[in-house]
């Protein structure tokens, strides 16, 4: 237990870590890239300065057709600003919206290897259940504190299973299948107990927790991977 706390922390400390750096290093980029588009965006009031520069080199303009040729261009000038001043906006959004999709990317990322991790970890040392109570007229079975509904069909399964595992047997898929039709060992198939251990690990629905609960032993058969102490049926 203290080799897998150990494991958990250190591998919280390096998410952290790596959340830390991974999180400075997107604020430098974006801040960067914005500094960097910010600068080379055209002054706003260039083209307002340029009509000004008209005005004031052709002050010999006096012709009706003339003035009114440099007011159109002078309100071009001033939606060209405006147009710029929204482009900027645009820009800081969009900025922060990809500082957003990073942020997020970085975090689920970094999610998946701590959990990655994790299930690795399980992995190599089983699940440790404490408890597991089959209720027969509830169709239910508790392990730890997880509740799994289960059909008819995988109930008897996993009773079977059960009741196998506090003798200390190991069952194969024909054994199971004659437990629960009745029938004798030799008329049974192989292939239809597998296939009930099947339903039992899809009822189950979490892969992880089915694979490790109901373990197959090569060439042996089916056998539940907890103490026979903590199983209780009511």
């Amino acid at each position: 237990m203290p080799d897998q706390t150990s494991s958990v922390t250190e591998v919280l400390r390096s998410g952290n870590r790596v959340v830390g750096f991974g999180i400075a290093a997107i604020v430098l980029i974006l801040l960067a890239a914005a500094v960097f588009l910010f600068l080379n965006l055209p002054d706003a009031n260039a083209f307002n300065a340029r009509v000004e520069r008209l005005f004031v080199e052709n002050d010999d303009l006096r012709r009706q057709a003339e003035v009114k040729l440099l007011e159109i261009i002078a309100q071009s000038g001033t939606t060209f600003s405006e147009v710029l001043t929204s482009y900027r906006m645009v820009i800081f959004v969009l900025l922060l919206f990809s500082s957003a999709l990073l942020l997020a990317a970085l975090v689920f990322l970094v999610t998946i290897i701590a959990l990655n991790r994790r299930i690795s970890t399980i992995r190599r040392s089983g699940i440790e259940v404490s408890s597991l109570m089959i209720n027969r007229d509830g169709r239910a079975v508790y392990i730890n504190d997880m509740e799994f509904s289960l059909t008819g069909a995988a109930l008897e399964t996993l009773s079977v299973l059960a009741e196998a595992r506090m003798d200390d047997d190991v069952l194969t898929g024909a054994q199971i299948e004659a437990v629960i039709s009745g029938r004798n060992e030799a008329d049974c198939d192989e292939a239809a107990g597998a296939t009930r251990v099947k339903r039992l690990r899809d009822a189950l629905g979490n892969q992880m927790v089915s694979e490790l609960l109901v373990k197959t032993i090569a060439r042996r058969g089916y056998v539940l991977a907890v103490g026979k102490d903590v199983i209780r049926m009511v």
